[in-house]
């Protein structure tokens, strides 16, 4: 196993790793859209998205991968009706083959986030 870090993305002191890897896929634990700022960034979904994805896609540079390796993703939406403008945004992101996809309407999501974004990345 070895697990993957990159402490720049936790900025809410959660006991937890940016991502864990065993046997060729890596797990990225869930990613909000604080930014650089430490913040909540972002006003709209494609806004919020891309800052979630920066964050993915650091963790995925760090495991020596790009957003061409993700295999999976699960989407966490507080305001589920924001689906159609987000997905405009993912093809953006993604292209084909799509990875594995679940979109999931929530409560509620960490520090008040209303995105929160968790991907598998395999290694070829």
């Amino acid at each position: 196993m070895k697990r993957v870090y990159l402490p720049s993305t936790d900025t809410t002191g959660t006991p937890l790793s940016g991502a864990y890897e065993v046997s060729g896929l890596v797990y990225i634990s869930g990613q909000i859209h604080i930014g650089e700022s430490k913040q909540l960034e972002g006003n709209t979904i494609e806004e919020k998205f891309g800052v979630a994805m920066t964050n993915v896609g650091k963790i995925l540079s760090e495991a020596g991968l790009t957003l061409a390796d993700v295999i999976r993703v699960q989407l966490y939406l507080a305001d589920i009706s924001e689906l159609p403008a987000l997905n405009k945004e993912y093809i953006k992101y993604f292209q084909h083959p799509l990875p594995a996809r679940t979109a999931i309407g929530v409560n509620a999501l960490p520090l008040g986030a209303s995105l929160e974004i968790d991907v598998i990345a395999a290694r070829e």
